[in-house]
């Protein structure tokens, strides 16, 4: 939240005045006889607020990714703590005032700077309707301080129950039409935070820090965190977790796949953006991002979504001097698409639009034309779930203009959004760095170094998980008879199905080497989910063989002795251990403990799962 705890300054220079937000309305009877409220208004009056910058870090690449805008009140004042500014300005009615004043003071300082980072301000939904009413808050921010409307992030914070949601996301569209995009602040703690979130759509959504500390102790906490990073995935949204304040905590947060992470672990509060990340905190990211980027080894499992921006379109019946004031208005907009009741039909594009409306004359034979007659009308447009891999590959085999003009994004064939190729190229190459390192060359899934890392991750969020050790029977007779080749292309369906059966989340496969595997998974569903992979196993290995040695059930060939034996089909072997908070020391007791039970299971006939008590404090499951 922007009104929020921290170590005292004094206050900063004259700042630029935004005039975009609200003015209060005289207090009521009764609200002037607050002590402090002649102090508040000397304040604002004075403009005395500081401003605080608190960083947010990119949890999948441990790189900083912007900063919240927080606030404070003089250092020699009582009301330099937030949340006293914040009641006395709620008993004197000058909410208003104050949120105005704390938006002057943080983006006054930040115009001031040259940063690429995102920038988060707090915006009460009340304030948020009434400057729509204006129409002036994003030409004010646009305008006045020259921001890149693509860089703030305006964070809807509740402090009092919206009954009314139409106009409410009528000025969130109106925001989103410059480019800003939004964020829905602290939830869990506000008054109707899901509705907010089902009715604004919101691009990223903060969760409120009573879910995220201790969360690693905390199974309820637990599974609010991986409902929630569920629900952002299947909407589109991105998650922060807001204080983030031990390593424990932070190791539970990436384990879910959380994107973005905020708290006194990752950095303090301070009065100017400090954007160099020291060494100690490079190495604390570090090694978990490996381990969170390989969960999900393959640009198979994101989707254009990750892409979306929400850029406000045209419609056929604007004209071209309408369109050449929005490229004005955005100078970071490279195209504008044109849509007509939802569906798209083209793009404008700034330099071609450009050269042609600057040319003389141009503005006065086409300034009142429909836009529609320099449209680009050969533009992609794709599916908002689409894969990144998918989309990568229509760009590539596509008109080569797609990378410069971007695509358009669409839900059941309705606009949601564009997508930038400079954003694709840079998605794929973040996925590349992460899945490369010590991936096994015949699969790409994560190699010995990540799963012994992911496994000791695990261990010390203190969360109970299962472990299996999955390894084929009777493969070594299998490569002899029907030779490498075919072997590797059992080993590579083993994997690709177990990646298809075990693409949640929380879930992390590994290829330890040759015929082997290791999955690590949640305890819930954990039994139903392996036997469903088991009998697709079953019902698909039958392809690998021969008609004949599939009907009898094997085939024959010599040993060293150059004796003729018989060998039954290649099947595979499940050893599974519940991994209980203190049972194992390490990841060797865990993958040695895995591996027994792996053993155990082999000596069933067919496939077989089986599961290993003797290192768990769980009460017994019911064995098959």
């Amino acid at each position: 939240m922007m009104l929020d705890s921290v170590r005292s300054h004094d206050s900063g220079p004259a700042l630029p005045v935004i005039q975009g937000l609200p003015v209060s309305p005289q207090p009521t009877s009764g609200e002037e006889d607050h002590p402090l409220l002649g102090e508040l208004r000397a304040i604002l009056e004075r403009r005395s607020l500081s401003p605080r910058f608190q960083p947010i870090f990119d949890l999948r690449i441990g790189e900083l990714y912007g900063f919240e805008g927080l606030i404070r009140g003089p250092s020699n004042s009582v009301l330099h703590a937030p949340l006293n500014l914040l009641g006395v300005a709620r008993c004197g009615g000058l909410l208003a005032d104050l949120e105005r004043s704390c938006i002057e003071s943080i983006l006054g300082v930040w115009s001031g700077l040259a940063s690429h980072h995102r920038i988060f301000i707090n915006l009460s939904p009340s304030a948020l309707l009434d400057a729509r009413s204006r129409t002036s808050l994003g030409s004010d921010l646009v305008n006045q301080l020259g921001l890149l409307p693509r860089n703030v992030v305006i964070e809807l914070t509740e402090s009092q129950p919206t009954f009314n949601y139409a106009p409410l996301l009528e000025a969130a569209q109106y925001l989103r039409s410059f480019g800003f995009t939004i964020a829905l602040d602290d939830l869990g703690e506000g008054f109707s935070s899901l509705r907010l979130w089902s009715e604004l759509q919101p691009e990223f959504v903060k969760v409120d820090k009573h879910f995220v500390q201790g969360v690693g102790c905390d199974p309820v906490k637990l599974h609010f965190l991986r409902s929630i990073q569920e629900l952002a995935n299947r909407t589109g949204a991105r998650v922060v977790a807001e204080g983030i304040e031990t390593d424990a905590d932070l190791a539970v947060i990436q384990e879910l796949g959380i994107d973005f992470g905020q708290g006194f672990l990752l950095g303090k509060p301070a009065p100017l953006p400090n954007q160099r990340i020291s060494h100690e905190l490079i190495h604390r990211l570090r090694p978990m991002t490996q381990i969170a980027a390989r969960v999900t080894p393959s640009t198979q499992r994101s989707t254009a979504e990750r892409l979306l921006v929400p850029i406000q379109p045209v419609t056929p019946a604007t004209c071209n001097l309408e369109v050449q004031t929005r490229f004005l208005r955005q100078p970071d907009l490279q195209s504008l698409p044109v849509v007509d009741d939802g569906i798209p039909l083209g793009l404008m594009n700034r330099h071609a639009f450009t050269d042609t409306m600057s040319r003389p004359f141009s503005p006065e034979l086409y300034g009142k034309r429909s836009c529609t007659q320099f449209m680009e009308t050969g533009c992609l447009i794709v599916d908002r779930n689409i894969s990144i891999h998918d989309l990568s590959e229509r760009v590539v085999s596509s008109d080569p203009r797609h990378i410069l003009l971007g695509f358009i994004i669409t839900q059941n064939g309705r606009y949601v959004g564009m997508g930038s190729g400079h954003d694709l190229m840079r998605e794929i190459t973040q996925m590349q760095i992460a899945s490369a390192r010590y991936a096994n060359p015949l699969t790409q899934l994560p190699g010995n170094v990540p799963i012994h890392e992911h496994l000791e991750s695990r261990l010390e969020t203190k969360v109970p998980f299962m472990v299996c050790y999955c390894d084929l029977d009777h493969f070594k007779p299998y490569n002899d008879v029907y030779g490498y080749r075919r072997g590797d292309e059992l080993i590579q369906w083993t994997g690709a199905l177990l990646q298809d059966c075990f693409s949640d989340a929380s879930d992390f496969l590994g290829h330890v080497g040759g015929d082997d595997f290791i999955l690590a998974l949640p305890q819930e569903d954990w039994e139903a989910r392996l036997h469903g992979f088991l009998e697709r196993f079953e019902a698909g290995r039958h392809a690998f063989f021969d008609p004949q040695d599939d009907a009898r059930g094997g085939y024959f060939s010599e040993d060293r002795q150059g004796r003729t034996v018989f060998h039954p089909l290649a099947a595979i072997s499940l050893g599974v251990v519940e991994v209980q908070p203190g049972a194992f020391q390490n990841h060797h007791e865990v993958a040695s403990a895995a591996s027994s039970a792996k053993k155990l299971a082999k000596q069933q006939p067919g496939c077989s799962c089986f599961l290993d008590r003797r290192r768990s404090h769980a009460a017994p499951r019911p064995q098959r």
